[in-house]
């Protein structure tokens, strides 16, 4: 999908490729901690646990239940799932791809 060009600026590029050259989740954080402010980062990992559920088929009240978040934030991020950027569906699936992976390392785990 395009990128929205009201997006695509030199500043969010460097911001983006600055990202991108982060090693781990521990400079992640350091980064982060940074540029955003708590509330941000929470924000957003909120979002991003939103459309995990909404992608697994839970409901409104359950989401809402376990994450805090709004019905009005669930149903942004489900509009962004079905019409957005897929830039969910990109993650989602590489996360998902990766607790594959770890849960077969650990079954291959001599006990």
């Amino acid at each position: 999908m395009p990128v929205n060009p009201k997006l695509k600026e030199p500043l969010t590029d460097q911001l983006f490729k600055a990202i991108l050259l982060l090693a781990n989740e521990e400079e992640c954080y350091q980064f982060f901690e940074d540029i955003c402010t708590i509330s941000e980062i929470k924000a957003m990992a909120q979002r991003l646990e939103v459309a995990r559920m909404l992608k697994a088929g839970h409901i409104y009240d359950d989401i809402v239940a376990r994450t805090g978040a709004s019905t009005a934030t669930i149903s942004r991020v489900k509009r962004c799932l079905h019409y957005g950027a897929d830039g969910y569906k990109l993650i989602l699936a590489r996360l998902e791809e990766q607790e594959r992976l770890r849960q077969e390392d650990a079954a291959h785990e001599p006990k």
